[in-house]
């Protein structure tokens, strides 16, 4: 399961806001990954992984979750949840 989105946070996901996704990322039931076009994906519960994308503001990412075929409808409303959460965060930065 995949969503995209564009980094609305003014300076990016660089230093505090990398951390504070990060942390959000680790704190989803499910693993997350997060990439930028043409990058490799990254585990976005690592600060380090996240920073290294150099995603500045107005910059489109990719969040993914494996969610297996024929996964039960409680696993893909926890990816569908953690990908509303991490949206959000990159997209309204006034949250």
């Amino acid at each position: 399961m995949e969503r995209h989105a564009v980094v609305a946070i003014p300076e990016g996901l660089h230093a505090r806001p990398a951390a504070l996704f990060a942390r959000l990322a680790a704190d989803q039931p499910v693993a997350v990954r997060i990439s930028r076009d043409g990058s490799p994906p990254v585990d976005a519960a690592s600060i380090l992984a996240v920073m290294t994308l150099g995603a500045d503001a107005g910059t489109r990412v990719t969040l993914a979750v494996e969610v297996p075929d024929g996964a039960p409808q409680a696993e893909t409303d926890r990816a569908r949840s953690a990908l509303d959460a991490l949206e959000a965060f990159l997209t309204d930065p006034g949250r």
